[in-house]
């Protein structure tokens, strides 16, 4: 496999960097006093090179998978909680469907692969490369050709919502056991050491967590002929959700989408898109710093300020849906509110 599948991604032009932040600096308020969302502003009028950035058509897009090594015990929840989860989804019950009405967002569910025949459905994208990874304890969770599959498919979706006028794109996933692949990416792209990585995932207790991570260490143990190639790492420990999110990124980023991230098992995604074009993370938001183990150190390899601290840990794009207002307040204050010259107001010149 190589890095090229087709994306170009060129860095933010900020030759209008100066003018927004003269906007900015020019409304009726003290020099940086509406603090991060002043950043926010000026990230998003640059991507959108305009001084009136404008939010169209927000969507969420959840991708959906099964891991092999999940049965091994890397979680604390049964495998059927992927395909179960995916049908809360399509009923409108989960916590990423009241939050994504709440913010007045479109949902897209896609099968990247679950192990679970649902037909065709309303609501659902069907996307399933595989009935779920192979097991990485075992060997590699995936294919170059299946990883090269998941990656075009999620770049297909971030191109078509590109194409009908979405220009704001949130990201979430699920997946029973996919806290642990994000865990091996995520040592493996940053070099944090491998238990710094792991978490408690969906709850796991002081006995599962230590089992979670001697698993672990014998799955890096087992790739003997390791290599620092992203797509390698990929293919090696990732899901088909991870990999479709990573398509999407990139695919997203070369449409000149903003991306609004969630928390570590997104962020793994990332890490593997960043890895592959770096200027992926000109167009990235993230919404929030996740209560699981990893996160934190995720973000701060990427050099990357979140703008929630909730304590949020479920994952499905949840956090991305809460850090959605906080987008169109920054359009809106750049936009609506006025300048100490139009409101004449003095300013302390």
């Amino acid at each position: 496999m190589h890095s090229d599948l087709q994306f170009r991604i060129n860095a933010v032009d900020r030759t209008l960097s100066s003018a927004l932040q003269n906007k900015i600096d020019h409304k009726t308020k003290p020099l940086g006093a509406l603090g991060r969302l002043e950043q926010l502003a000026l990230q998003l009028g640059l991507i959108q090179h305009s001084l009136t950035p404008r939010l169209h058509r927000p969507h969420i897009l959840v991708c959906a998978g099964d891991h092999g090594a999940a049965k091994a015990g890397v979680s604390a929840y049964p495998q059927e909680v992927t395909w179960q989860m995916v049908e809360n989804f399509l009923a409108g019950g989960a916590a990423i469907n009241v939050l994504a009405r709440q913010a007045g967002i479109s949902l897209v569910v896609a099968d990247a692969g679950v192990n679970h025949g649902f037909g065709p459905r309303d609501g659902l994208l069907d996307a399933k490369v595989a009935p779920g990874t192979a097991n990485y304890l075992e060997g590699a969770a995936m294919s170059a050709q299946q990883c090269a599959t998941a990656l075009q498919r999620g770049a297909t979706v971030a191109r078509d919502l590109a194409a009908s006028g979405c220009n704001v794109l949130g990201l979430g996933e699920m997946g029973i056991g996919n806290t642990a692949a994000a865990s091996l990416l995520t040592h493996c792209v940053t070099g944090l050491p491998l238990n710094a990585c792991i978490g408690r995932g969906t709850g796991l207790d002081d006995a599962g967590l230590a089992r979670k991570r001697e698993l672990l260490a014998r799955a890096l143990a087992h790739w003997r002929d390791r290599d620092e190639e992203a797509l390698h790492i990929l293919a090696r420990f990732g899901g088909f959700e991870i990999a479709m999110l990573t398509g999407a990124m990139l695919a997203g980023a070369e449409a000149g989408i903003t991306l609004v991230i969630d928390g570590f098992i997104v962020t793994s995604a990332l890490l593997i898109a960043h890895r592959i074009h770096p200027a992926v993370l000109d167009y990235c938001v993230f919404a929030h710093c996740s209560e699981e183990a990893g996160h934190r150190g995720q973000l701060d390899y990427l050099k990357a300020k979140p703008l929630l601290d909730l304590g949020l840990r479920l994952g499905e794009g949840t956090g991305a849906a809460l850090a959605y207002p906080l987008l169109k307040a920054a359009c809106a204050f750049l936009d609506e509110m006025a300048s100490f010259e139009s409101a004449g107001v003095s300013n302390r010149e």
